[in-house]
């Protein structure tokens, strides 16, 4: 116990005499994070829209993207190196790939699981197929497309740690060098942050989720 509160103590004290490069090192892993979750919503959502609409599709999509879920993070970032190199811009690649699976498989089933007594009733009322989609289909999908996204942004934040093994910054920086020296409250500084910042985006999307399903538990 007594240690552990050394090994904190330090942690703390390492983060204040180096506040700057902590910072930037904050900063560089939660713009990479933000950056690969929203570029796998603006692709991931639409393509699970398609799939779900068009089942001659869905089939081939869907199991290379089951298929990408068994395939580690790092294993990602080692086949993203020898195409793209180093740097920001490969992790970040590599980030969206590990993103792309929750999102668009939860996209798809969300939709999938709409009753088709719905839409018809919907289409027998005069709505468009636009309308459908906006008004009936969306809001009925938005919880279980919030459920991947979610997943999508734990796995994100905790898998930017291995960017640092290909130059892309980030609080991983710390882990790996906090490994490599066996030095803990330098491994601390970056594993503490990175558990803290998945805990919050896990009860950010769950209280989005918790506010879009009201209506359908009142």
């Amino acid at each position: 116990m007594w240690i552990g509160m050394e090994y904190l103590k330090d942690t703390v004290t390492y983060i204040f005499e180096n506040s700057d490069r902590f910072l930037e090192a904050l900063q560089v892993h939660l713009g990479l994070s933000f950056i690969a979750l929203l570029i796998s919503m603006l692709i991931c959502i639409p393509l699970g829209i398609v799939c779900a609409k068009k089942p001659k599709l869905s089939g081939l999509i869907m199991n290379v993207f089951n298929s990408l879920r068994v395939i580690p993070s790092l294993a990602i970032i080692v086949i993203i190196l020898p195409i793209m190199g180093m740097g920001f811009y490969p992790a970040l690649i590599a980030l969206i790939i590990l993103a792309c699976p929750p999102i668009t498989i939860n996209t798809f089933l969300g939709f999938r699981g709409i009753d088709s007594s719905i839409i018809e009733a919907a289409s027998g009322m005069g709505m468009d197929s636009k309308q459908i989609l906006t008004k009936i289909e969306i809001p009925l999908a938005l919880p279980v497309i919030i459920a991947g996204c979610r997943t999508a942004a734990v796995e994100i934040i905790a898998s930017a740690t291995l960017a640092a093994f290909i130059g892309g910054g980030g609080l991983g920086t710390f882990i790996v060098n906090g490994m490599g020296m066996y030095n803990i409250p330098l491994l601390l500084v970056g594993a503490l942050p990175v558990a803290f910042l998945a805990i919050c985006s896990e009860v950010c999307f769950a209280a989005v989720e918790r506010l879009v399903t009201r209506y359908q538990r009142d």
